[in-house]
């Protein structure tokens, strides 16, 4: 069953946020555009390299009026001990939330049972809490977050021009598709 279009199920968390202990809960994610990565583990190997890759492009999403999240199984005290021990950690200033009930990573359908942890699942939310994009990778396959620029501006872009859609490859600025009878069989 797809997620898209659907709103966000309601959550309880804690997490670590810029030397704090903060609680989150679904509707801080309401209000806003919000981008949601879940990875498998701290202290492992991939995902370190995704977070700092989110991390190096926070900046730019924040500019586009997007917070992040990161989430996995492990607790907001792991978030802790893994920002205070690891180069590449410490430099997140994005909320990393602990899903150690799994109820988040499994709401988001993206918890693999067997082994306890949340696949690289990443979810692009809009102001109303509802899932516009889905991208859930095999956990050897770490993600680009440089990809989500483009993929936040355009579903910015549809919520502002409702009746346009974006082609594939759209970067702002270019030209958009207003689906229509004229259309068909001509792209």
């Amino acid at each position: 069953m797809s997620l898209i279009g659907k709103e966000i199920e309601e959550f309880s968390a804690k997490a670590f946020h810029k030397g704090e202990f903060i609680d989150v809960t679904s509707e801080d994610l309401k209000g806003k555009w919000s981008v949601v990565c879940f990875y498998p583990a701290d202290f492992s190997f991939v995902c370190p390299t995704e977070l700092g890759d989110l991390q190096d492009q926070y900046e730019t999403l924040q500019s586009l009026g997007v917070e992040v999240y990161s989430v996995s199984t492990d607790t907001h005290f792991t978030h802790k001990a893994w920002h205070d021990s690891s180069d590449v950690i410490s430099k997140i200033n994005y909320i990393m939330i602990g899903d150690p009930s799994h109820k988040i990573s499994q709401s988001f359908d993206c918890l693999d049972e067997e082994a306890g942890l949340s696949n690289r699942g990443t979810f692009i939310i809009d102001p109303d809490g509802i899932v516009q994009t889905v991208e859930i990778n095999a956990d050897g396959i770490g993600r680009d977050a440089s990809t989500l620029i483009d993929k936040v501006k355009a579903a910015q872009y549809v919520r502002k021009h409702p009746g346009e859609v974006c082609p594939a490859k759209w970067k702002e600025g270019e030209e958009t598709l207003t689906p229509s009878l004229d259309l068909v069989g001509k792209i």
